[in-house]
């Protein structure tokens, strides 16, 4: 397992953005992908964004929406981040989101994944769209 930690999250109107930071190590983001999931009251945790050595991923319920990127930390050791920005957000963005990541069973491209690929999960930052 590997240490992620997310904050950014807040209260935001309708139509406004905000943008959520995953911190982890960079050597976890050299190798795996890190995946960005959501999960609203009575809802599955959905995987919403992926970022790897190899490309992205965008959800259709977040694509034209939500941009993924990464820090450029070249330290193997340093901290590096990967960062959600959310724009043009809905009432039913309004979730908690979590950035995870699959190390022991190697989770290292982008796509959709089920939940219980994962075995890193950060503690996760909430996030609430309302008028």
């Amino acid at each position: 397992q590997v240490q992620l930690v997310e904050s950014g999250g807040d209260l935001v109107q309708p139509g406004g953005s905000l943008k959520l930071s995953c911190a982890t190590s960079r050597f976890t983001l050299d190798i795996y992908a890190v995946h960005w999931f959501r999960q609203a009251p009575g809802k599955q945790r959905e995987d919403i964004s992926c970022i790897s050595s190899s490309g992205t991923y965008y959800a259709d319920s977040v694509k034209g929406r939500f941009t993924i990127s990464r820090d450029s930390a070249r330290n193997p050791e340093a901290k590096s981040t990967v960062f959600l920005e959310m724009h043009s957000l809905k009432p039913e963005d309004t979730a908690v989101y979590y950035c995870a990541a699959g190390i022991t069973t190697q989770v290292t491209d982008c796509g959709p994944e089920h939940p219980g690929m994962f075995d890193s999960w950060g503690q996760g930052t909430q996030v609430t769209v309302v008028s």
